[in-house]
């Protein structure tokens, strides 16, 4: 538990992170469990899912892990029940999971696209739904959905995984707007390049690339997992109880420069 101050701690609460198992969910998760938060870690791989919670309980972090595709509405809502029939509650949910096929529009397959909307954008709006029944009989609730600057600039080999995450900011809009009058705070974050699997393969292959990338970065540096976590965890917590609606980017000033 943080003792930095009280609006930020999340003892007593529940979260529950989709793509908790590494990378930015990681990142997060980490942020959260720090502030007391009990943790479901819902991923795709059930090994990963559960070398992520033993890492977490080493830290004394309490993480339960799930295998789950939040693509299919049913494992969606089973991930919710989970929550609550383990811990009687569910506080926080951060809609982390995504999947990108970089590749030249013209490249990209009907399965890729379909792949991408499936999890990046209905996982979304069904976690979010699944979410906000517990959350509106207690009134209370926060939703963190995962953007990216893609949903806000145009990225070449990414047009169709940029205009899910645009998708993700618009739902997260709309939603705010529903879920206002039952206590429910909805919000993005849209990270810049942040060194994580997804990713590192293609930040590392050809050097030169890497160094182009850096050039467009004022911070001089690609992000980390750690860098989002905060933002999440301030998201999370009491201290954004008047914020909703927003997508907040964390990019090191790339869009800016």
């Amino acid at each position: 538990m943080t003792d930095a101050h009280p609006a930020f701690s999340l003892e007593g609460q529940v979260a529950l992170v989709t793509g908790g198992s590494q990378g930015i969910g990681l990142g997060i998760a980490e942020a959260l469990g720090g502030a007391g938060a009990r943790l479901l870690l819902v991923s795709r791989r059930k090994a990963k899912g559960e070398e992520a919670a033993s890492a977490l309980a080493a830290r004394g972090i309490t993480a339960l892990p799930l295998a789950g595709d939040v693509s299919r509405q049913a494992e969606a809502d089973a991930a919710v029940a989970r929550a609550l029939r383990e811990w009687g509650r569910l506080d926080i949910l951060v809609n982390n999971a995504a999947v990108l096929t970089r590749k030249l529009a013209q490249e990209m397959t009907e399965a890729e696209l379909d792949r991408e909307l499936a999890i990046n954008v209905k996982g979304v709006f069904f976690c979010a739904v699944a979410a906000s029944r517990p959350m509106m009989a207690r009134r209370r609730g926060k939703v963190v959905n995962l953007a990216s600057v893609g949903a806000l600039i145009g990225l070449p080999e990414r047009a169709f995984y940029s205009a899910t995450k645009a998708a993700v900011a618009q739902l997260t809009r709309s939603l705010a707007l529903e879920w206002a009058p039952h206590g429910i705070n909805v919000n993005a974050i849209a990270p810049g390049f942040v060194r994580t699997d997804i990713n590192r393969a293609y930040l590392e292959a050809d050097p030169a690339r890497l160094q182009r990338i850096l050039a467009q970065i004022p911070w001089g540096r690609p992000g980390t997992p750690q860098d989002i976590g905060p933002l999440a965890l301030y998201l999370a917590s009491p201290a954004s109880d008047y914020v909703t609606g927003q997508t907040f980017v964390i990019d090191g000033g790339w869009t800016i420069a």
